[in-house]
C-alpha cells in the first residue's frame, strides 16, 4: 500500500483498530503518516510540533476508530480532520500558555506572521469554513460525496475518477458538476 491506498483497505484497518488490533494501527500509520504529517506541518509550521500532533492524532485514532463512519467521509478525509483538529487544539493551547507572558512591542512585531502565513484569525476562519464545508458535504448523496472527496483529496482528474470508481466518464462529470453546484449554494448560505 502507498499514499494511494484504496479506501476499502483503510476502512478495514480502521475497523480492526476499533477492536484494538495493534498491528492494524501500525499499518495505518505506515500508509498514511507521511501525508498526515504534511498536513500538520502546513498548519503548524514547525516540524517538532507536527510530529507531536501526528503522534497525538494516532492516539486519538486508536481511541476513536469506532466512531468512524464510511458513509460520512472517506477514511483519509476523516484522518485529516483528526489531525487538523489536534493541530488547531495544539495552537490554542500554546496561545493560552503564552497569554500570561509579558511581551515587548518589538517581540510582538517580530512574532507577527509573514503575509503568506496564517494568523490566529485566519486559522479560526479556516476552521469555521472547514466545519461548514463538512456539513455541506454531508448533504450530498454518498456516491457524489465520494467523487468530490476523491477529486480534491487525491487530486484525481475526471477520467482517473471514472477509472478508479468503475463509472462512465459522463456520470462522473455530471455528479461532479451537480455536487459542486450544490456545495456552492450550501456554502453561499453560510457566508
Amino acid at each position: 500500500m502507498s499514499a494511494n491506498t484504496p479506501d476499502s483497505e483503510l476502512m478495514d484497518l480502521l475497523d480492526r483498530i476499533a477492536v484494538h488490533e495493534e498491528a492494524a494501527l501500525k499499518q495505518l500509520y505506515e500508509h498514511t503518516s507521511a501525508r498526515l504529517y504534511g498536513l500538520a506541518l502546513r498548519i503548524l509550521g514547525n516540524k517538532e510540533w507536527a510530529e507531536d500532533v501526528l503522534q497525538d492524532s494516532f492516539i486519538g485514532v486508536w481511541r476513536n476508530a469506532g466512531s468512524y463512519r464510511a458513509s460520512l467521509s472517506p477514511p483519509m478525509a476523516w484522518l485529516g480532520m483528526v489531525v487538523r483538529g489536534r493541530a488547531l487544539d495544539f495552537l490554542r493551547r500554546r496561545r493560552a500558555e503564552r497569554m500570561h507572558l509579558s511581551v515587548t512591542l518589538e517581540d510582538a512585531e517580530a512574532a507577527l506572521p509573514a503575509d503568506d502565513a496564517l494568523g490566529p484569525m485566519q486559522l479560526a476562519q479556516a476552521s469555521e469554513q472547514a466545519l461548514v464545508l463538512h456539513q455541506c458535504l454531508q448533504r450530498l448523496e454518498q456516491p457524489q460525496r465520494e467523487v468530490v472527496s476523491l477529486a480534491y483529496l487525491r487530486d484525481l482528474s475526471h477520467s482517473e475518477l471514472a477509472s478508479q470508481l468503475k463509472l462512465p466518464l459522463g456520470t462522473v462529470k455530471s455528479w461532479m458538476r451537480r455536487s459542486l453546484e450544490q456545495l456552492r449554494k450550501c456554502l453561499a448560505r453560510h457566508v
